[in-house]
């Protein structure tokens, strides 16, 4: 698969998650072979404005490429001045216009998904945005505001128009938000549709769904996102086809490095405070994943998550109810 010049090792691409895909977790997910990562969404008006922390998302390492820079916005002076930040400052190989972010915080101000309500100005401002750099610009939309106003092949038709090298389609409408079912067939009318490389998202946990919608779609390349949480093995799958057998000491070993990762990129108060929620992706399906991740919400130190995982891998050694006098006692310590 190439985004214009740019060729990618294989077809399957980590999408961007605010508050998740930051350096630290991009890291996991490079390591096991990921074709292309995504930044977390960072806004045109802290760019413009060279807010600290929007500054601090900016960096790239440079084992993370290539590297897709998303950036959202509404207003079409202050967005062509980011990207053009981004194009001239920002080592990322792509420049990704959002189109696809539901939540209110987002939408409320016109951009993400609620672009898509008007896709006239969606291609002028992409068009402009086009214009005024040289890296490559993409854009991820999805199906529609709503089910009456299921608009993406029309605003993928006006993108490819405006000048983007690839397009990714999620499935699903704004008003869905990460519920229900994704729509494969969109992501199959916009690929008709358009020139450009398409890319599906929605619903893509196993290899046997990435083929599935593969042949569906017939989409160029296959975008992974709240599956690959606490599970980065899974990139692995996804472009073999063999599922990585994954014991519980590697997931929690993945859980630590996790977070020195995150301590290292934000230091001990922020990122273990981050850690707390994303904590809960590795125990997942594994035995007492809702005590433990009750003590995981309430944990102030690097000391403390280490404490607890120590002791969680000592309490999976005993019998069953040893294990459940283990937990109970551990629960009464955190309280």
């Amino acid at each position: 698969m190439k985004i214009r010049d740019i060729e990618l090792k294989n077809d399957v691409i980590l999408g961007p998650m605010a508050g998740v895909t930051n350096q630290a977790f991009r890291e996991l997910v490079i390591k096991e072979g990921i074709a292309l990562v995504y930044s977390e969404m960072v806004s045109d008006k802290a760019i413009c404005y060279r807010n600290e922390k929007t500054m601090k998302m900016l960096e790239v390492s440079p084992n993370e490429h290539p590297f897709s820079m998303q950036l959202f916005g509404h207003d079409k002076d202050s967005m062509v001045q980011a990207a053009q930040y981004l194009d001239q400052h920002v080592n990322c190989e792509i420049i990704d216009i959002n189109m696809g972010c539901p939540m209110p915080k987002i939408t409320n101000n016109g951009a993400g998904s609620a672009l898509m309500k008007d896709p006239q100005y969606a291609y002028e401002l992409v068009r402009e945005i086009v214009d005024h750099v040289s890296k490559p610009v993409t854009v991820k939309i999805r199906a529609g505001w709503d089910e009456n106003s299921i608009n993406a092949v029309e605003v993928a038709t006006l993108l490819e128009k405006a000048g983007v090298s690839a397009i990714a389609v999620h499935g699903r409408t704004r008003k869905q938000l990460y519920e229900g079912k994704a729509d494969w067939d969109i992501i199959r009318q916009v690929k008709e549709a358009v020139n450009v490389p398409v890319i599906g998202n929605g619903d893509v946990a196993s290899y046997e769904d990435k083929m599935r919608m593969k042949e569906l779609t017939h989409c160029d390349g296959v975008m992974v996102a709240r599956a690959i949480c606490g599970n980065p093995w899974l990139v692995r799958e996804l472009i073999t086809g063999e599922k990585a057998e994954v014991n519980v000491e590697e997931r929690l070993e993945m859980l630590i490095t996790h977070m020195n990762k995150l301590i290292d990129l934000k230091g001990e108060y922020i990122g273990v405070r981050e850690m707390r929620g994303q904590s809960g992706w590795y125990l997942s399906g594994l035995p007492y994943n809702n005590r433990m991740k009750d003590l995981l919400n309430q944990v102030r130190s690097k000391e403390e998550i280490m404490d607890l995982v120590n002791s969680y891998q000592q309490i999976l050694l005993l019998d069953k109810d040893e294990q459940k006098e283990a937990i109970h006692k551990l629960r009464n310590r955190g309280a």
